[in-house]
């Protein structure tokens, strides 16, 4: 589609074409559902925008696929710069989108009622344990493996190691971590898996597909994290166990 067609479209027309449309407005403080009828240049016209700018960005790729990098030949400690940063990724991108589509929905549509009802309660306490989920895996677990990193390559004071290594087992939080792996399971039978037909309401299609996006990104996510860094992080905790109490031994 060249640039001319693009910005004469309707909004509404924009994010039906792509939904992702919906989430690149959003951060150019263009709401879709506020401006369905106005065509892009119109909207930037209003908003003070270049509308050049906008078409630019909706017609440049804007996900980095995880299945394209490749993580698994990464040391250990970039690995974890990369979960690090798709968690900021969630917390202060995506959830908030998301979290913003699911307040502003009115279903208008008999259908749906009962869904939007549903959402806007059990959405922000999904957010609210997912984020808490998060903190509390980067200040454990990612703390005790960039630990074990650290110990693993130079000399790591002998008792504080000690205590690390008694509270803490990479194999006890790759079993928690498993118990969190389906995290939106209560918003899939909410959404009966993110079932849509062709009549549903537009705002309808854009959360299901912003929901469906997310959840695809969690368990990529979490893949990364029970392939790769789960398996790199046992076999460096058994190095360094090992190194230890040999060390131990002779004292």
């Amino acid at each position: 589609m060249n640039k001319i067609a693009l910005k004469d479209r309707r909004i509404a027309d924009l994010v039906d074409q792509n939904y992702v449309h919906a989430y690149v407005l959003f951060y150019f403080g263009i709401k879709f559902y506020e401006y369905s009828e106005f065509t892009l240049e119109q909207v930037c016209e209003k908003r003070g925008l270049k509308t050049e700018q906008v078409v630019k960005e909706l017609e440049s790729p804007t996900y980095l696929q995880e299945a394209e990098l490749p993580l698994v030949s990464y040391p250990i400690d970039l690995i974890i710069e990369y979960l690090k940063h798709s968690h900021f990724i969630f917390i202060k991108h995506k959830l908030p989108y998301i979290a913003r589509l699911v307040e502003t929905f009115r279903a208008h549509n008999e259908s749906f009622n009962a869904i939007e009802k549903d959402l806007k309660i059990v959405f922000p306490l999904f957010v609210e344990d997912f984020i808490e989920h998060i903190y509390e895996e980067e200040d454990t677990l990612f703390h005790f493996i960039l630990a074990l990193e650290k110990a693993s390559k130079s000399s790591y004071p002998h008792g504080k190691l000690y205590y690390l290594l008694e509270k803490n087992s990479v194999h006890k939080f790759a079993m928690e971590h498993e118990a969190h792996d389906d995290e939106m399971e209560g918003i899939r039978k909410i959404t009966r898996n993110y079932s849509l037909d062709a009549n549903a309401p537009l705002h309808v299609k854009v959360i299901y597909n912003e929901l469906k996006a997310f959840e695809k990104s969690l368990i990529t996510h979490a893949r990364i994290e029970n392939e790769i860094l789960f398996p790199k992080a046992m076999a460096m905790e058994n190095k360094v166990r090992k190194a230890f109490f040999e060390k131990a031994a002779f004292n």
